[in-house]
C-alpha cells in the first residue's frame, strides 16, 4: 500500500519520519512517498486535499477538518516553543500596529499568535519563513520568526520584542500548538491507527540513535549547523510528539475553540483519530 505524506524539510520533522520514510522500521506493509515543502506550502496543499498524510500548522486545521481527521503522533506542540516578534532596533515603547510586520505565511499558527496577541495590527506582509530576518535587516519593518530562526535572529543583530507563544500561555494556560500530523478521513481507521503507531516508532527509533544527526535530517537542512539542528529538535520534538495525550488535545482544542465561526463547534471525537 502506498501513502503520500506531505513533510517539512526542518530537523523536526525528518528527525521524526526518517526512519518511517527511509524504512528504518517496519512499515507493515505500507511505503511512504515524501514530498518535503515549507510549512505554508504545505498548509495550501491540505486545503487542496493532495497529500493522503500531511503536517499542517494547527490555525488552518478548520479549513481542512472536513477532509482530515489529527493524528496522536507527530506533532511540535510545547511550552517555550513559540514563535517570535523581532525589530531590528529594540524599543521597548515600539508601537507595533503602525509597523509592516513580515508573517511566514497567512495559514500559519504564528500568523494566529500574533494576530491573537496584536488583534489590531492589519500591516501584515506575507514571506516564506526564511525570508524574514531580511525583511526586519533591511529596515522594512518588524517580523515573526519560526523555525531556526528562533537560535539565530540574535547573531544577526536583531532583538526580540516580544514571545508571542509566551503570550498565549501565559493567558490559556496550555502548551502551544504549532503543528500537527493529519491523515484523510476516508482512509480506513485501522489503517488511520497503524500509521499513527508507525510515526510513534519512526520517533522512538530517532531518539535511540539520538544525538546523532543521519544523513536525511544533514541534507534537507541546507547550511545550519549541527548545533542549530540539535537545538531545533531538542525544542520541537517531545514527548507530545510521541503522544498528544489530554493535555496536547486540550491545547489543541482552546485553538480551535478561538478559530471556530460562530455556528461551528469541534468535539474531540471529531478531530482525532481513536
Amino acid at each position: 500500500m502506498k501513502i503520500s505524506i506531505g513533510l517539512s524539510p526542518c530537523p523536526n520533522d525528518t528527525f521524526i519520519f526518517d526512519a518511517l520514510i527511509n524504512k528504518k522500521i517496519d512499515t507493515e506493509g505500507i511505503d511512504f512517498a515524501e514530498s518535503l515543502e515549507d510549512v505554508e506550502t504545505l498548509n495550501r496543499h491540505a486545503i487542496e486535499s493532495i497529500y493522503d498524510v500531511t503536517k499542517i500548522s494547527y490555525a488552518v486545521y478548520p479549513e481542512v477538518r472536513k477532509d482530515y481527521i489529527i493524528l496522536n503522533s507527530g506533532s511540535a506542540i510545547g511550552t517555550g516553543v513559540g514563535p517570535l516578534l523581532i525589530a531590528k532596533d529594540y524599543d521597548q515603547d515600539i508601537h507595533v500596529e503602525s509597523n509592516d510586520v513580515a508573517i511566514p505565511g497567512i495559514n500559519t499558527t504564528a500568523h494566529f499568535l500574533f494576530s491573537y496577541t496584536y488583534p489590531n495590527a492589519l500591516k501584515k506582509v506575507f514571506l516564506r519563513y526564511d525570508q524574514i530576518e531580511s525583511f526586519v535587516l533591511e529596515g522594512k519593518g518588524l517580523g515573526v520568526i519560526i523555525h531556526e530562526n528562533r537560535f539565530t535572529y540574535q547573531s544577526r543583530g536583531l532583538n526580540k520584542i516580544i514571545d508571542l507563544g509566551e503570550f498565549w500561555e501565559k493567558k490559556n494556560n496550555v502548551p502551544i500548538p504549532l503543528g500537527g500530523i493529519v491523515i484523510k478521513r476516508g482512509i480506513d481507521n485501522e489503517i488511520q491507527q497503524k500509521i499513527d503507531r508507525l510515526i510513534k516508532k519512526s520517533i522512538e527509533f530517532a531518539y535511540s540513535n539520538y544525538p546523532e544527526l543521519n544523513d536525511f535530517i544533514r541534507s534537507h537542512a541546507k547550511e545550519m549547523s549541527e548545533d542549530v539542528m540539535r537545538q531545533h529538535i531538542d525544542l520541537y520534538v517531545n514527548n507530545y510528539s510521541l503522544s498528544l495525550g489530554e493535555i496536547g488535545k486540550m491545547a489543541v482544542m482552546k485553538m480551535m475553540d478561538f478559530l471556530a465561526s460562530k455556528n461551528e463547534s469541534m468535539l474531540f471525537s471529531e478531530l482525532f483519530v481513536s
